[in-house]
């Protein structure tokens, strides 16, 4: 008993030193590569690139309205804000996506996108500007961005780059896209309202529009059962209009123009209740399916999915998408008989058409079109 205890030690004597030699190995290779990482570095041109990639995703989704007009309208009401931001120089695109879900979403690079549902419920000009100044500052203060280095889930190489690399890109646009959909969280949410809101201000814009429209939210879903959409936002509702009547007193912001008249000649969308959005069944949609094309009004299919849960984080950015996969979207879809604990707004069904429409807007169409309603 004792000679085999002997022999035992002996030989673990002999095997403890190679053991933890290698193991040192192990950790000493873990920690050059770690080394090795560093800080995911986006240059202007990879952000736009990235914001590209990002909004096509975001118009598979969700289908494009193809009316010219209507676009030239809201393009004409974002360069004017565009223009009066910190980043004028950025190839704004303004795209209208074709779905009734209450939505707005900005994608890297100047990419800003507003649903067809989200336009019905505006009832002026600088209401649209208070949406889509929000959205803007999302931009210009490159939350995206900021929020995917600061969450190290994407590292480079020492010596890679962007450039070439279209796994590390594709990973990026998962990731970014990711982001755009779920939102952001309540500093950049209330950063984005008060940079916004005067940004809205110095264009000339009256700076109550992002808050009416706010409101218009909340008496929207005042019988809903449970939290829907924008209601359902990071920080609460309330509070982000507490603090932009904040700002707006103590910037002393009183900009006059609001033009209902002219909102009301470019958009004549009429809203769909929540309980009539039809929504896209869980699990059916990803963000590279199109749709059926049909008008969500109206929809009475019945539900074949399961319940979408509930998203804890959600600012005027994130009515998030079913999913994020390559999976298209099926024509299976809820109606307006849903079971309970679908967020409508987030799960919209959208339109089939996802191809960008063209907007050319000139120097004098957008002095024409400031002057014409009193714009600075």
């Amino acid at each position: 008993m004792k000679r085999n205890s002997l022999v035992l030690v002996l030989a673990l004597a002999l095997v403890w030193p190679a053991a933890v030699a290698a193991g040192g190995a192990q950790i000493g290779a873990i920690t050059k590569r770690a080394k090795q990482l560093r800080g995911l570095q986006i240059s202007d041109e990879d952000e736009q690139r990235l914001g590209e990639a990002v909004s096509e995703r975001i118009r598979q989704r969700y289908g494009v309205v193809q009316d010219p007009a209507v676009h030239r309208y809201v393009t004409l009401v974002g360069t004017v804000l565009a223009q009066a931001s910190s980043r004028p120089g950025l190839p704004w695109r303004f795209i209208v996506l074709d779905t009734d879900g209450v939505n707005a979403l900005a994608a890297p690079g100047g990419y800003i996108h507003v649903t067809r549902g989200a336009l019905s419920l505006l009832r002026s000009e600088a209401e649209l500007a208070g949406v889509l100044g929000h959205e803007i500052e999302h931009v210009t203060e490159k939350h995206t961005m900021k929020a995917i280095q600061k969450s190290k889930a994407i590292q480079m190489g020492a010596d890679e780059t962007l450039a070439g690399n279209s796994a590390l890109f594709s990973q990026l646009v998962d990731r970014a896209s990711e982001m755009v959909m779920a939102g952001f969280g309540r500093n950049e949410e209330l950063e984005a309202d008060r940079n916004g809101v005067v940004l809205a201000a110095a264009a000339g814009y009256a700076p109550g529009g992002l808050g009416a429209f706010l409101r218009t939210i909340m008496e929207r879903n005042k019988a809903a059962t449970e939290k829907q959409g924008l209601f359902a936002s990071h920080p609460e509702m309330q509070e982000r209009l507490d603090k932009l009547a904040d700002v707006i007193r103590a910037r002393k912001l009183d900009a006059p123009v609001t033009l209902e008249a002219r909102f009301a000649k470019h958009i004549a969308y009429t809203p769909v209740p929540p309980g009539g959005v039809a929504t896209v069944a869980e699990g059916s949609a990803g963000l590279t399916g199109g749709g059926s094309g049909k008008s969500a009004e109206g929809d009475k299919e019945e539900d074949k999915g399961e319940e979408a849960p509930k998203k804890k984080r959600f600012g005027l950015s994130a009515l998030r998408a079913p999913a994020l996969g390559g999976e298209k979207k099926s024509a299976e879809v809820t109606g307006s008989g849903a079971s309970r604990g679908v967020d409508r707004e987030r799960e919209a069904r959208g339109g089939s058409n996802p191809a960008p429409v063209e907007v050319a807007v000139s120097a004098a169409d957008l002095a024409a079109f400031k002057k014409e309603g009193q714009l600075p």
